[in-house]
C-alpha cells in the first residue's frame, strides 16, 4: 500500500509499504535519478520470504513532493528520520543504493543509527562521488558539472546517456525505456540539486560512526560509482563485509537480482 508522510510543513514523502505485518523490516533508499520503483526486483521476492519492504521516494523524486530546496545529505537524512519516527520502525535493515547509500550513511552518523540494526550499501556513492586531493577515485567536478548543465539544457538526453553507462549487461529496449521513465518522474531542479550534493559532499568522517553490521554489495564493472569506492567503504566501516558482484555495473539490483536478494536475506538472517 502507498501513503504519504509529512516531513516538513510543506513537504510530504511518498512511502510504498509491502507486507506490513511481517516480522522483519527493510527500508529501501533509492539512487539518483529514480525512485522506490528501482527496487521492483527486490519487492517482487522478499515479501514472500517474510520481509516487510518499505520504499520511499526522496523529496523531489517519484511521487513525493518536490520543493525547490532541501537536497543536502543532512536534509535528506532528516527526511528518513521523520519516516522512521512516524512509522515507529525499530530493529530494521536500512538498504541504500548509489546516492541513497550516501544518504543512508549520513543517516547513521547524524541520527546515531536510530532504529537500524543492520545496514546494506548497494553501489553506494561513498565516501566521495568526486575525486579529491587525497581520494583519486570517482568523477571529476567538471564531469558532474556537465551532468548538471545537461540536466537544465536537455534532461531527457542526459537521462538517456546516463542509462547507457548504468548497466553492464545488455538491457532490452522496453527495460531501458522503463528506467528512463523513472528519471523523468523527478523534477529537473531536484535532479540537478542532488547532483550538486553528490559533487560537493563527502562521508569520510561518517564511516567511522557506523556501529552496526554492514553489508557492501558493489558491481565490479560499475562506471557510476567505481569499485574502489567499495574498498574505501570497507576500510572505513568497522564490522563490514564486502561482496563483489562480478557481472554487474551500477544496476546490480537488477543485473544480479537473485544474488543480491540472496546476500541481503542471508545478511539479515
Amino acid at each position: 500500500m502507498g501513503y504519504y508522510i509529512r516531513v516538513e510543513e510543506n513537504v510530504r514523502i511518498y512511502v510504498e509499504d509491502v507486507n506490513p505485518g511481517a516480522e522483519k523490516t527493510i527500508l529501501f533508499i533509492h539512487g539518483w535519478p529514480a525512485n522506490h520503483k528501482l527496487f521492483e526486483y527486490q519487492f517482487n521476492q522478499l515479501p514472500s520470504m517474510g520481509f516487510r519492504c518499505i520504499g520511499i521516494d526522496l523529496r523531489g523524486f517519484g511521487k513525493s513532493d518536490k520543493p525547490y530546496s532541501g537536497y543536502s545529505y543532512d536534509r535528506l537524512a532528516d527526511d528518513i528520520y521523520a519516516v522512521v519516527q512516524t512509522l515507529k520502525l525499530r530493529d530494521f535493515t536500512l538498504v541504500g543504493h548509489s546516492v541513497g547509500g550516501a544518504i543512508s550513511i549520513r543517516y547513521m552518523a547524524r541520527h546515531n543509527s536510530f532504529g537500524v540494526s543492520k545496514l546494506a550499501l548497494l553501489g553506494a556513492a561513498a565516501p566521495s562521488f568526486t575525486k579529491r586531493a587525497d581520494f583519486p577515485f570517482g568523477h571529476t567536478v567538471e564531469e558532474v558539472n556537465t551532468f548538471i548543465s545537461d540536466t537544465y539544457k536537455d534532461r531527457p538526453k542526459m537521462l538517456q546517456g546516463f542509462g547507457d553507462i548504468f548497466f553492464f549487461k545488455y538491457v532490452t529496449a522496453p527495460f531501458s525505456d522503463w528506467f528512463f521513465q523513472l528519471g523523468l518522474e523527478a523534477a529537473g531542479y531536484s535532479t540537478a540539486a542532488v547532483l550538486g550534493s553528490l559533487r560537493d559532499e563527502s562521508l569520510f568522517s561518517d564511516l567511522g560512526k557506523i556501529q552496526v553490521p554492514t553489508l557492501i554489495l558493489h558491481g565490479v564493472h560499475d562506471q557510476v560509482c567505481p569499485y574502489p569506492l567499495a574498498l574505501a567503504m570497507q576500510k572505513g566501516i568497522r564490522n563490514s563485509k564486502l561482496v563483489p558482484i562480478n557481472n554487474s555495473g551500477h544496476g546490480l539490483f537488477w543485473e544480479e537480482w537473485e544474488e543480491v536478494n540472496r546476500e541481503i536475506v542471508q545478511f539479515i538472517g
